[in-house]
């Protein structure tokens, strides 16, 4: 399925336009992002900072990770859905959350990262690098 593709927070008050193809999805199985998404692990999609185009109001957090980088989540202040992340330690790049997509049908992670925290349970699918650490 090509850009652009469309997607927003759960009440609908913040939607965005993606206008790039993604760069790389990942499923990150780190603390953080287990407990950011309330799940096993956190779908995080790379994509060119210029190609996402946001409307509706966003608050944001500002956390730092275990590697001393600071990573700015950005999310609906309705409904509190995360919607994407700015990765502060990269210029240019954002990491959207994929499931915040419209249709989510193609989405495929082609990494699992942190895998030395992954929940016992959850398999590697075929094709896909899994990695201890980060990527």
């Amino acid at each position: 399925m090509p850009a652009p593709y469309t997607g927003g927070c759960q009440c609908g008050a913040v939607r965005y336009v993606l206008t790039a193809e993604p760069i790389r999805t990942v499923a990150c199985h780190c603390k953080e992002c287990q407990r950011q998404s309330g799940s096993a692990f956190g779908m995080s999609m790379i994509v060119p900072q210029d190609s996402l185009t946001v409307t509706g109001p966003t608050k944001s957090y500002v956390r730092i990770a275990d590697s001393g980088n600071r990573n700015e989540g950005v999310f609906c202040p309705e409904c509190g859905g995360r919607i994407y992340q700015i990765p502060l330690h990269f210029k240019d790049v954002l990491v959207l959350k994929p499931g915040t997509l419209d249709d989510t049908s193609w989405v495929r992670p082609g990494y699992f990262v942190w895998m030395s925290s992954c929940q016992g349970w959850v398999p590697i699918p075929p094709g896909v690098v899994a990695l201890d650490g980060q990527t």
